[in-house]
């Protein structure tokens, strides 16, 4: 995306502020930037239109930043490089929810072009499920009073108890992180086992939750082939995602340098605008095995690609102006 003029309307005290975006497939829209100070909605928009074929791919997206930080401890978290100098780290800090359903009931009773708001760009959404008044619980009705808008939940946890008894739940979607079996052990630290989490997905999914998955960040193991395809199936035995989003590994620099375990960067050989990436050849076979196992055993499209670059989505054959990834609609 691009954006051009700059609207700003200014309501009840509270300014939400408009961009006219140049989005991916060329169209132009007048969107919400942000609402406020941008403390708790913003869009995302740090990725440039696409243009060179070595270019990252990645449609913009809003966020509502209710929190920041994750309780658990995957070793290439890029939260560890973002929040780095903060003396909290990565350990979950929630912002005020008076602040939080002020901007929110504002941006959904004024903003008329429907969005998807994503609450796990920078925490996991269902970190707080514990507490005595859960995330899921004060924000997913509020989006209940209308029809237009929708939450993204992000997540790794199996902690679903709050959302099970949350009922209508037609606007919320919920985007688990799934990765094969042996990566999951060995990186992804504190976080619940792979088969909770496709077992909380199934049990959202039965009881008439949109589920979304993002198997991110694949990695180039030792019998890599089987691990992932298994993957697939454990997934599709379970329950069937209405939209699957894949990624490989990759690393900007400050993740690097934040990373107590480095042992994960032998994989990335490649140079890129989006950090260090697995090199292209063995990224494109990963995501060429699982899209054509998609394709042959369960008759599944809707796959797209995370921070891929022009040239992958050209090398598999899928256009990117019409992505439908994990973030947007």
């Amino acid at each position: 995306m691009t954006c051009g003029k700059i609207i700003k309307r200014k309501m009840s005290g509270l300014r939400i502020v408009f961009h006219e975006y140049r989005l991916l497939d060329v169209t132009t829209n007048l969107l919400a930037q942000q609402v406020g100070d941008g403390s708790i909605i913003k869009r995302f928009d740090k990725t440039h239109p696409p243009i060179k074929q070595a270019n990252v791919v990645c449609p913009h997206f809003l966020e509502l930043k209710w929190a920041y930080g994750c309780p658990f401890d995957c070793a290439w978290c890029y939260l560890k490089g973002t929040f780095r100098f903060l003396p909290t780290r990565t350990r979950p800090v929630i912002k005020d929810y008076k602040k939080i359903e002020l901007h929110t009931r504002r941006f959904l009773s004024e903003v008329i072009t429907p969005e998807i708001l994503n609450t796990g760009e920078i925490a996991d959404s269902l970190m707080w499920e514990n507490s005595s008044k859960p995330f899921s619980k004060f924000i997913i009705p509020m989006f209940e009073e209308q029809d237009k808008h929708k939450i993204l939940f992000v997540t790794k946890s199996d902690n679903i108890k709050n959302l099970l008894e949350i009922n209508p739940h037609n606007q919320a979607i919920m985007s688990f992180s799934f990765n094969a079996d042996e990566v999951a052990k060995r990186w992804e630290r504190g976080a619940p086992p792979v088969n909770r989490r496709i077992e909380a997905g199934r049990k959202l999914s039965q009881a008439g939750y949109e589920v979304r998955i993002r198997i991110d960040p694949m990695v180039p193991v030792p019998k890599w082939k089987t691990h992932y395809t298994n993957l697939i199936d454990q997934i599709f035995t379970n329950f069937i995602p209405t939209r699957i989003t894949l990624g490989s590994l990759r690393g900007l620099q400050s993740t690097i340098n934040g990373a107590a375990d480095k042992s994960w960067q032998k994989y990335l050989k490649e140079n890129s605008n989006w950090g260090k990436k697995v090199e292209f050849n063995t990224r494109h076979e990963m995501y060429a095995t699982i899209i054509d196992q998609l394709k042959q055993s369960y008759a599944y499209k809707e796959v797209a690609l995370c921070k891929e670059t022009l040239a992958m989505w050209a090398k598999l054959g899928m256009d990117y102006r019409k992505i439908k990834c994990n973030c947007v609609w």
